[in-house]
Order: C-alpha cells, then sequence, then structure tokens
C-alpha cells in the first residue's frame, strides 16, 4: 500500500503571530523599528513628507527580507551567492580542451610514426630489440 503526498508539505511553515513564520515576524519588527528609528532621527530636519518617504524606503528591504525566497534559498543566501558570483569570481574564463586518449596513447603514436618514417633505420631497430629484451626478462 502506498500514501501520496504532496510535495508541497515540505514548504510548510508554523505561524507564529498573524499567520507569519519567526523569520517573517522578526524581519518585519526589525523594519518597524528601522522606520522609526530613521523617523525620529530626520523628522526636525527634514520635515514630514520627505521623512516619511526616507523611512519607508529604508525599512521596505528589510521587511522584503523575511518573505523573499528564490530556488529554495533565503534572501541571505541568494545574496550572498550574487556577490560570489558576480563580484568576487569575476574573471575570464578560457575553454581548453584536454584529450585524455592522445595523451594516455602519445608515446605509441609517436613509435608508429618513427617505425612508418624509418623503416630501415638501424638505431630504431636496436631499441625495439632493447624493449623486447626487457619484456621477455621481466
Amino acid at each position: 500500500m502506498e500514501v501520496k503526498i504532496n510535495k508541497e508539505i515540505r514548504d510548510y511553515t508554523e505561524s507564529i503571530v498573524l499567520g507569519l513564520s519567526l523569520r517573517q515576524c522578526f524581519f518585519s519588527v526589525l523594519a518597524c523599528l528601522i522606520a522609526v528609528g530613521f523617523y525620529f532621527l530626520f523628522i526636525d530636519h527634514l520635515g514630514l513628507e520627505i521623512t516619511s518617504w526616507l523611512y519607508m524606503l529604508s525599512a521596505a528591504p528589510f521587511a522584503a527580507l523575511g518573505f523573499v525566497t528564490y530556488q529554495g534559498m533565503k534572501a541571505e543566501q541568494i545574496v550572498i551567492n550574487a556577490w560570489r558570483s558576480f563580484l568576487l569570481t569575476n574573471q575570464k574564463l578560457v575553454f581548453k580542451p584536454q584529450n585524455l586518449y592522445y595523451e594516455f596513447l602519445l608515446e605509441t603514436i609517436q613509435n608508429h610514426r618513427k617505425e612508418s618514417m624509418n623503416k630501415n633505420d638501424k638505431k630504431l631497430r636496436k631499441t625495439k630489440k632493447a624493449k623486447q629484451r626487457k619484456n621477455e626478462s621481466a
């Protein structure tokens, strides 16, 4: 007997407050604290309208950190992977093929070339005989 379970079961998160997970609650509270800090810091200097835009724009990225997921990664993992791929490993990649079969058989190929070019070469015959003697003695 087989029980089928949906794959979405892995995406289950327990809600803590108002249907938000602990992570989402943490980043929402962090965004609120940053907004309040910006409000009290800039209200006297910039006025109400500019300050309201400033604290909304400053709190939005922190609020989004709790909700953003991409291909199963959380926001910090996305930032770390983007940092690594775009900035730290930004180098020119050059493809250099390597033929292992050719490298493995290079000595045999060179011997065949020598044999075909120099059929009557005395040195080549001596080295062949020496190799045969080594193989027979081993």
